[in-house]
């Protein structure tokens, strides 16, 4: 009988630590604003069906970014997508304020929030980048 390893794994590299927490806290807050998205809306002060559509897009946006970080090598061209995205998330995020959403304070408080979050995550991911071709 052989030894063999059940599976090869390449070593988690900053780039995709930072890609597989953005993906946990994505999703995370997908799922929560698509489940819980009537209680949430009142909450923040947002319309339920804008938040529950927002949360699928964003569960499924964490799955695609799960993915991305589980391969070996992301390939440079979508981990620059995920750059992009979350930029783009955080300036729709501050728009939101002033041009769509009336939030409550909790509101106010909860989406400059999640955007920075998001750009940290942006400013990680594109720090770490060149970690996927080492």
């Amino acid at each position: 009988m052989s030894a063999t390893p059940l599976t090869t794994r390449a070593p988690l590299t900053p780039l995709r630590r930072v890609l597989a927490l953005d993906a946990v806290v994505t999703g995370t807050n997908g799922l929560a604003y698509a489940l819980l998205a009537g209680p949430l809306a009142q909450l923040l002060g947002v319309e339920r069906t804008p938040l529950l559509v927002l949360g699928v897009l964003l569960a499924g946006y964490g799955a695609a970014v799960g993915l991305l970080a589980a391969r070996g090598r992301p390939a440079p061209a979508l981990v620059m997508a995920v750059i992009e995205i979350n930029c783009a998330w955080v300036v729709l995020s501050l728009l939101s304020l002033a041009l769509w959403f009336d939030p409550t304070t909790a509101g106010l408080v909860w989406i400059p929030a999640q955007a920075a979050v998001v750009a940290a995550f942006a400013v990680l991911q594109w720090v770490t980048r060149t970690s996927s071709t080492q």
